[in-house]
This record gives C-alpha cells, structure tokens and sequence, in this order.
C-alpha cells in the first residue's frame, strides 16, 4: 500500500509522515529540496529560484520519487499525491499563523521572517508546479482526507490517518 502525505511549508505533513510509517512498518520516502539545496552548499530558497529556471530539476526529482515509491511506503512531498499511484491521499493543513510559528521554531526564524518565508516558499512552490506540471496544489479534489492539524497533537492525526488504511485494506 502506497500512502502520500501532502501539505504546505510547516503543515506537519513529514511529522505525520513519519509517524504513518514507523507505525506500520513502512517505509518512509521523503526526498526534499532542503537536502538538496545543502548538497548544492545553497539555501533553500536559492535552490528554489534555480529550479524555476531549470524544470529539469523537479522532473528528475519527481523521477526518483516515483521510483523509490514502490511497496507498502509513506511518501511525504509536495507533489506526491499526484505524481505517485498512491492508494491514500491525505493532506495535512494548518493556518498561516500556526504554520509560520513551527516553522520560526524548527528553523531558528523570528515569526515575522517565517511569517515571509512560508508564504514566499508556498506560493513560489504553487506557480512553478503550475508551469511545470499543470497541477495546483491548491486544489483539494485529489485527497481522500484533509486533516486539518491546527488543534491536534500528531498522535491524533495518526490515529485518523490508521483509521483510513483499517479502512482501505
């Protein structure tokens, strides 16, 4: 069984993720820009700029993700629930403030400065998967669940989420 976790900048999509997979022995596919924008020796918001000029980037990045999504495996990207057979599509949601605040947490940022850079990586990450792939992340039509993660502790979103794949098998 493949499952996909989707959701924007801080959303707890690879808290959830992570968590899915331990739970049920999966294994977790979670390729990232951050990893490589470090390997470029860049920051992640420079290696976005550079991948809207080069599409190759995400075709290639989305080429690996597809094949490393094989067997049972939780795949936490952006783009997964579109570009993976996936048997369960979940995207996780939280408002901007609750967002910006893990994010200012988990990145040593003030919250106006995460405040900026959810917003900036959010919109910067739709336009281009726009153009490149036509899709809208966006557009809620392709999940079998939207959890919203604002008032929940990542146990609970667990539980949702394990009631789904009870559900499935």
């Amino acid at each position: 069984m493949i499952i996909a976790v989707s959701g924007l900048t801080g959303s707890g999509k690879n808290t959830l993720g992570e968590l899915l997979a331990k739970k049920l022995g999966y294994k977790l596919v979670c390729p990232t820009f951050k990893d490589l924008a470090a390997k470029e020796k860049i920051s992640l918001m420079e290696f976005q700029k550079k991948a809207e000029k080069d599409h190759d980037i995400d075709k290639k990045f989305d080429a690996i993700l597809k094949e490393q999504a094989t067997g049972n495996c939780v795949v936490t990207t952006w783009l997964g629930p579109w570009i993976v057979e996936a048997d369960i599509r979940i995207k996780v949601t939280a408002p901007l403030e609750v967002r910006a605040e893990r994010v200012a947490k988990r990145d040593g940022m003030t919250l106006t400065q995460a405040k900026k850079h959810v917003k900036e990586r959010d919109e910067e990450n739709r336009m281009r998967y726009k153009k490149v792939y036509g899709i809208d992340i966006y557009d809620e039509s392709k999940f079998d669940a939207i959890l919203d993660n604002s008032n929940k502790t990542p146990e609970q979103l667990l539980e949702i989420a394990l009631d789904m794949v009870r559900a499935k098998r």
